[in-house]
Protein backbone atom coordinates (compact mmCIF):
# COMPACT_ATOMS: atom_id res chain seq x y z
CA UNK A 1 0.00 0.00 0.00
CA UNK A 2 1.34 2.78 -0.59
CA UNK A 3 0.91 6.46 1.75
CA UNK A 4 -2.15 8.41 1.66
CA UNK A 5 -2.25 12.16 2.51
CA UNK A 6 -4.83 13.16 4.36
CA UNK A 7 -6.15 16.65 6.53
CA UNK A 8 -7.72 17.17 9.50
CA UNK A 9 -11.02 18.93 9.36
CA UNK A 10 -13.53 19.66 11.95
CA UNK A 11 -11.40 17.45 13.97
CA UNK A 12 -11.81 14.17 11.60
CA UNK A 13 -9.25 12.82 8.81
CA UNK A 14 -10.59 13.34 5.32
CA UNK A 15 -8.38 11.20 2.96
CA UNK A 16 -6.96 13.84 0.16
CA UNK A 17 -7.62 11.36 -2.93
CA UNK A 18 -10.01 7.97 -2.52
CA UNK A 19 -8.55 4.64 -1.19
CA UNK A 20 -9.42 1.24 -2.11
CA UNK A 21 -9.23 -0.21 1.58
CA UNK A 22 -10.67 -3.30 2.31
CA UNK A 23 -13.95 -2.82 5.16
CA UNK A 24 -12.52 -2.48 8.41
CA UNK A 25 -8.91 -1.80 7.75
CA UNK A 26 -7.03 -0.63 10.28
CA UNK A 27 -3.56 1.51 10.16
CA UNK A 28 -1.17 3.53 12.02
CA UNK A 29 -1.41 7.66 11.19
CA UNK A 30 1.79 9.00 12.07
CA UNK A 31 1.89 13.11 11.14
CA UNK A 32 4.41 14.40 8.71
CA UNK A 33 6.82 16.37 9.96
CA UNK A 34 7.07 19.92 8.59
CA UNK A 35 10.99 19.56 6.78
CA UNK A 36 11.10 22.56 5.12
CA UNK A 37 10.65 26.39 5.39
CA UNK A 38 9.22 26.68 2.13
CA UNK A 39 6.95 29.80 1.51
CA UNK A 40 3.72 29.63 -1.09
CA UNK A 41 5.81 31.27 -3.61
CA UNK A 42 8.79 28.64 -3.35
CA UNK A 43 6.50 25.87 -2.68
CA UNK A 44 4.52 27.09 -6.34
CA UNK A 45 7.96 27.46 -8.31
CA UNK A 46 9.00 23.88 -7.29
CA UNK A 47 6.15 22.39 -7.97
CA UNK A 48 6.19 24.11 -11.54
CA UNK A 49 9.95 22.93 -12.19
CA UNK A 50 8.56 19.17 -10.97
CA UNK A 51 5.44 19.88 -13.45
CA UNK A 52 7.88 20.89 -16.32
CA UNK A 53 10.54 18.21 -15.58
CA UNK A 54 7.68 15.39 -16.11
CA UNK A 55 7.03 17.20 -19.22
CA UNK A 56 10.11 16.29 -20.55
CA UNK A 57 10.08 13.37 -19.86
CA UNK A 58 6.77 12.70 -21.53
CA UNK A 59 7.48 14.34 -24.46
CA UNK A 60 11.30 13.10 -24.79
CA UNK A 61 12.88 16.49 -24.01
CA UNK A 62 15.96 14.69 -22.41
CA UNK A 63 19.66 13.59 -22.57
CA UNK A 64 21.57 10.97 -21.18
CA UNK A 65 23.70 10.96 -18.16
CA UNK A 66 27.33 10.61 -19.84
CA UNK A 67 26.59 13.83 -22.83
CA UNK A 68 24.49 15.78 -19.59
CA UNK A 69 28.26 15.31 -17.66
CA UNK A 70 29.75 16.11 -21.16
CA UNK A 71 28.15 19.83 -21.71
CA UNK A 72 28.49 19.56 -18.08
CA UNK A 73 32.42 20.13 -18.24
CA UNK A 74 32.38 21.63 -21.30
CA UNK A 75 30.91 24.71 -19.75
CA UNK A 76 33.53 25.15 -17.24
Amino acid sequence: MSALKARVRNGHLELEEPASLPEGAEFWLVPAPDADDMTDAERADLEEAIAEGLEDLRTGNTIDGPEFLARLRAAR
